[in-house]
C-alpha cells in the first residue's frame, strides 16, 4: 500500500488548501466524524474548510482508495501471467490515473478470442514483428516461409500479420493518449432522425436533433442529455467522431518510421486498428466522459435547487388551514395546529360542477374561527387560482394571510409509508392536504420526507447517474438540516435521521424515548437514548435545539464541549450565562484570544461569540405573501407584452422557469435574465424568488410561454 502522503498529494492536486489541512480532514473522516460536524466545530483543525471542500476531500479519498485497489488487482493479474517487468511495475506504481492504468493492463486483460489471437496460433507473430520493424524487407517473399495448413497463401499470411500489428497499435499507450487528446479538442456530435420514427408524437420534442451537428466539447449538459434521451427512446441515431484523415495522421506520426516496402502493410494495419478497435473504444470513452461531466453539471443544478427549496422561508409555528384544490372532486381542507398536527378535515365544493360557493364560504369562516387559524395554504395545482379568488372573497373576522404553496411531490408523500405511519386512519387526499399546510409552516421539516427526485426542481434527473444523484441530494439534505438545527421535541423521525451522526435507527430510538419519557429538557438526556453512544452524541448534540431548556446554551449552536469556555467568558464579565446570551454590548467585550485551548482555537471561539450574540438564529428568512395578476388565470389570458408578477419555480443551466399563475410555467432564457452576459443563472435568481417578467411570446398549441426579466 502506498504511503499516506501519496494520498494527501493526490487530493491536494484538486483541492486548493495546505497539505496539513487535508491530512487533518482525512484523519477526522477516518475517525467517523461527519462533514457538518467537521465544518462547524473543527475549523481550527481543517484551516476553516467549508462543507463543499470537505465533501470534495471525502470523495477524492474514496476515489484514491478505488485507484489503489484497482492497481493492486492489475499488478496481481499481470504477475500471475509472469509478465510483470520491473519497468511496467514502476509505471503502474507511479500512476494514479484509472484510464492510464487500464491502458497498461489492456495487453494482459482476458478477452474474447481476437483475430490477432488466431494469427498468433497460426505462427504469424514473427512475420508481424518483421513488418513492424519497418526495415526495407521484401515481405511478400518472407511471408511464403509462414505458410501452413491454416495459412494457405501469402495474402493470408500478410493479413494475419496485419491483424497482430493492428492489435499492437490499439494497445499502444501513446497512440491511445494522442487520440484521446484529438477527441477532447475536435470530436463532433452528429445526430440523424430515424426515418420510421420521424412523425411519432414523442419524437417532436426532439425535432431540433433530427439533423444536428456540434463539437462535443461545446455541447451544454442539458443538450447532450436531451440527445442521449432521444437516442435511448429510438428517435435519433447518435455518433461521436473526429476527422478520419486527421486520426490517421496522428497514428502515422507515432507508428511509421519512414517509407519502404513494409509501409503499405503498416498503413493498412493502422487503418484497420483505427476503424475496428481504436475509434469505437476512444469515441465511447469520449462520450462517457462528456456524459459524466453533463451528469455532474445536472446533478449540481438539482442539488442547488433542492438546497434553496429546503431552506425556503418558513411561516413558523402558526395555525394553518390547508387546501388541496380541485373542481369535480372538490377542495380537500385540513386544519393544523402550531405543531402541524391534524385537528380537522373536510371537503368543500365551491367550483363547477357543484358550485356550492355560499355553503363553502360558511364552512371556511367557521373553521377559521373555531380553530383560530392564522394563515391559509393553497396548493398550486388544478383549480389553485380559482380557489385563491374564492378565499379572497370571504370576509374573515380577523386578518388571515393567504399563501400559494408548491404541491410538487405531495402525492408521492401522501402514498408513502411515512405518510401511512403518520396518518394510518386517513386517505391520501387528507395526507396530501396536510403536507401542503406543513410546507408553509416549515418547508424543510416536510420536504425531507419526500424523495428529492419527486420534488421536480432538476433537469434530466432520470437520465443521470442515479447513484451519484442520490449521494449528492442526500448530502444536500444533510447540509440544510444541520445548517438550520432542529427542535428535538417536535422533529419527526425522518427529520431527526438527517442530523449529524444520528441516522435512521437512532432517530427512531430518540422518538421512542421522547414518547416514553416526555420532552427533552437538556442535551445530556440524549446519552440516555438506547444505543446512542459517545461518538453519536459528540457528532449530533450541537445540531439539536431544546427551547426553554435549563441551560440556555442547549437552544444554541454552541457545542457542549465549549460550555466551560462560555461559562468562563460570563464569569470574567461578572455575568451569568443567561445574562450574556443575546447581549451584544457585553459579547463585544470578549477577547477570543484569551480563551484559546488545545481543542478550540480562534476560529471556533469567534463562532461561539457570534452564536452568543444571536443564539439559535434560523438562517432562513420569513415567508412572504405573494399575489399573481388577478386577470391572468389560464394561458389564454397571457398576451405578448404583458408585465406580470411571478415566482421562480425551477432553475436550469439555460435559464429559469417562472410561475405566473397559469398551469404552464414560462421560461426566462439565461440571455433574458438581465442586461449583459450571465454565466450562471444562480447569480441572478433563486428558487421561490418573487420576480417581475414581461411576456415575449405565447404558443398556446405547444403550451409554451417565453418571458424576459429585461424590462
Amino acid at each position: 500500500m502506498v504511503s499516506n502522503m501519496t494520498n494527501i498529494n493526490f487530493i491536494k492536486q484538486q483541492v486548493a488548501t495546505l497539505a496539513i489541512n487535508i491530512q487533518n480532514t482525512v484523519q477526522l473522516l477516518q475517525e467517523d466524524c461527519t462533514i457538518p460536524f467537521i465544518s462547524r466545530y473543527r475549523k481550527d483543525t481543517t484551516g476553516n474548510l467549508d462543507e463543499v471542500q470537505i465533501e470534495k476531500i471525502a470523495k477524492l479519498q474514496k476515489e484514491y482508495e478505488i485507484i489503489v485497489k484497482r492497481k493492486e488487482a492489475i499488478l496481481k493479474s499481470i504477475q500471475e501471467q509472469n509478465a510483470l517487468s520491473p519497468e511496467l511495475d514502476k509505471k503502474i506504481q507511479q500512476s494514479f490515473d484509472l484510464q492510464e492504468l487500464e491502458d497498461f493492463y489492456l495487453p494482459f486483460k482476458k478477452k474474447k478470442k481476437t483475430k490477432a489471437d488466431t494469427a498468433r496460433e497460426n505462427g504469424l507473430e514473427p512475420l508481424a514483428t518483421i513488418i513492424m520493424a519497418q526495415n526495407n524487407d521484401d515481405v511478400d517473399f518472407i511471408s511464403t516461409k509462414y505458410l501452413n495448413e491454416n495459412v494457405i497463401n501469402e495474402e493470408a499470411a500478410l493479413q494475419g500479420a496485419r491483424d497482430i500489428i493492428a492489435e499492437w497499435i490499439n494497445e499502444n499507450i501513446y497512440v491511445r493518449k494522442q487520440l484521446r487528446r484529438l477527441y477532447e479538442r475536435k470530436a463532433i456530435i452528429t445526430t440523424k432522425v430515424v426515418k420510421t420514427k420521424k412523425d411519432d408524437e414523442g419524437a417532436q420534442k426532439f425535432n431540433q436533433y433530427f439533423d444536428w451537428s456540434e463539437p462535443l466539447s461545446k455541447a451544454p449538459s442539458h443538450r447532450l442529455l436531451a440527445m442521449l434521451r432521444a437516442e435511448n427512446e429510438g428517435f435519433i441515431k447518435f455518433k461521436v467522431a473526429v476527422d478520419i484523415d486527421e486520426a490517421y495522421d496522428f497514428i502515422d506520426a507515432l507508428v511509421l518510421k519512414g517509407q519502404n516496402k513494409t509501409t503499405p502493410h503498416v498503413q493498412l494495419a493502422i487503418e484497420d486498428s483505427y476503424k475496428r478497435l481504436l475509434n469505437p473504444a476512444i469515441s465511447n470513452e469520449a462520450l462517457q466522459e462528456a456524459k459524466a461531466k453533463a451528469d455532474a453539471n445536472s446533478i449540481q443544478v438539482f442539488a442547488n435547487n433542492l438546497g434553496q427549496l429546503l431552506l425556503a422561508p418558513p411561516l413558523g409555528e402558526k395555525r394553518i388551514l390547508a387546501i388541496d384544490p380541485g373542481f369535480r372532486s372538490g377542495c380537500k381542507i385540513v386544519c393544523l395546529d402550531e405543531k402541524g398536527d391534524l385537528l380537522y378535515n373536510e371537503t368543500i365544493y365551491p367550483h363547477a360542477p357543484q358550485k356550492e360557493e355560499a355553503m363553502a364560504m360558511k364552512k371556511i369562516r367557521s373553521m377559521v374561527n373555531s380553530y383560530k387559524i392564522d394563515a391559509i395554504s393553497i396548493g398550486n395545482g388544478t383549480a389553485s387560482r380559482e380557489t385563491e379568488f374564492f378565499i379572497k372573497k370571504i370576509a374573515f373576522d380577523k386578518p388571515v394571510q393567504v399563501f400559494i404553496v408548491s404541491e410538487a411531490g405531495a402525492s408521492v408523500y401522501s402514498a408513502s409509508k411515512i405518510a401511512r405511519d403518520e396518518f394510518p386512519n386517513y386517505d391520501v387526499t387528507v395526507r396530501g392536504s396536510v403536507s401542503i399546510g406543513r410546507r408553509l409552516s416549515d418547508p424543510l421539516a416536510e420536504l425531507v420526507k419526500i424523495d428529492p427526485k419527486a420534488i421536480g426542481v432538476g433537469q434530466y434527473q432520470h437520465d443521470v447517474d442515479q447513484t451519484k444523484l442520490k449521494e449528492e441530494l442526500d448530502n444536500t439534505v444533510i447540509r440544510c438540516v444541520n445548517s438550520v438545527g432542529i427542535n428535538i421535541n417536535t422533529a419527526s423521525k425522518h427529520l431527526l435521521s438527517y442530523v449529524s451522526g444520528i441516522g435512521e435507527k437512532l432517530a427512531e430510538n430518540i422518538v421512542n424515548y421522547r414518547s416514553e419519557n416526555g420532552p427533552f429538557t437538556d442535551r445530556k438526556q440524549l446519552k440516555k437514548v438506547p444505543r446512542l453512544g459517545e461518538k453519536a452524541y459528540q457528532q449530533g448534540v450541537a445540531f439539536i435545539r431544546i427551547s426553554n431548556a435549563k441551560n440556555p446554551l442547549d437552544n444554541s449552536a454552541v457545542h457542549p464541549e465549549a460550555y466551560g469556555i462560555v461559562e468562563k467568558m460570563a464569569k470574567d464579565l461578572k455575568l451569568t450565562v443567561h445574562d450574556l446570551i443575546a447581549n451584544k454590548e457585553k459579547t463585544a467585550l470578549i477577547k477570543p484570544e484569551n480563551y484559546i485551548t488545545p481543542d478550540i482555537g480562534l476560529l471556533g471561539l469567534k463562532d461561539i461569540i457570534k452564536e452568543l450574540e444571536k443564539p439559535g438564529l434560523d438562517p432562513r428568512k420569513s415567508a412572504k405573501v405573494f399575489e399573481f395578476d388577478p386577470n391572468v388565470k389560464t394561458i389564454k389570458d397571457v398576451k405578448t407584452g404583458m408585465v406580470l408578477p411571478g415566482i421562480v419555480n425551477n432553475i436550469t443551466n439555460f435559464g429559469c422557469f417562472v410561475d405566473i399563475g397559469v398551469k404552464e410555467s414560462g421560461l426566462v432564457h439565461i440571455s433574458q435574465l438581465k442586461a449583459g452576459f450571465v454565466s450562471d443563472v444562480n447569480e441572478v435568481v433563486k428558487l421561490h424568488q418573487h420576480v417581475t417578467v414581461k411576456v415575449v411570446e405565447v404558443d398556446e398549441d405547444r403550451k409554451r410561454i417565453q418571458l424576459t426579466m429585461v424590462i
